[in-house]
């Protein structure tokens, strides 16, 4: 008598996608539109503040989805609110083995150039922080030899410095550097000039 083999379930990796606004009054149309047109199984949106910790629906994929399967967004700022929080997030996908595409920054961590973008975004993270605890570090103890504490808070150098080399060694445009390094574009053009200047300078 045969015995018969169980049957194995085999259940196929799935593209997931996930669109958010910020506001009642925002549309998810061209969001919805697009991840539609990448091909998604499913969708997941929202209308709700990226700067909150409690969003439904992104809590509602992250139960849903599986490993093998594929995130989609239309740009990293509809999943993340930082370049930290890009980071973090990254890091618990790759932990699941889901992988993460952005449609307009053109990332996809399945492939080597993908990967290689994060990774380069981890260490911008990484010496942006080191930067900051040595800039604070000098700055207490000029404040302390002059009696003084407390000034008056500007860019961030590191950003503007992280923002500068990512424009020059990528393709994006200086908004979505700009965005992803967190300065303001009109003080990063600035920044540019500046060191186009300095350059200038010592060549002369």
């Amino acid at each position: 008598m045969k015995t018969q083999k169980p049957e194995v379930s085999t259940v196929l990796p799935q593209k997931i996608g996930y669109a958010r606004v910020s506001s009642v009054g925002q549309n998810l149309d061209s969001q919805m539109d697009a991840l539609q047109q990448a091909g998604c199984d499913k969708i997941f949106s929202e209308k709700m503040t990226g700067s909150r910790m409690d969003r439904p629906a992104w809590n509602q994929f992250l139960e849903y989805v599986r490993s093998g399967d594929t995130l989609v967004v239309t740009e990293l700022s509809r999943m993340t609110r930082s370049l930290l929080d890009l980071l973090e997030t990254a890091k618990i996908l790759e932990q699941r083995q889901v992988n993460l595409v952005s449609l307009r920054e053109n990332i996809d961590t399945s492939t080597a150039t993908g990967r290689c973008f994060l990774s380069m975004m981890g260490a911008i993270h990484q010496v942006e922080r080191e930067l900051r605890a040595e800039r604070a570090s000098a700055g207490r103890s000029s404040a302390k030899a002059r009696g003084k504490t407390g000034g008056r808070p500007g860019t961030d150098p590191a950003k503007l410095e992280n923002a500068r080399i990512l424009y020059e060694n990528s393709e994006k445009t200086a908004a979505e550097v700009c965005e992803i390094a967190g300065v303001g574009r009109r003080r990063f053009f600035s920044y540019i000039a500046e060191k186009r200047a300095e350059s200038v300078n010592n060549i002369s």
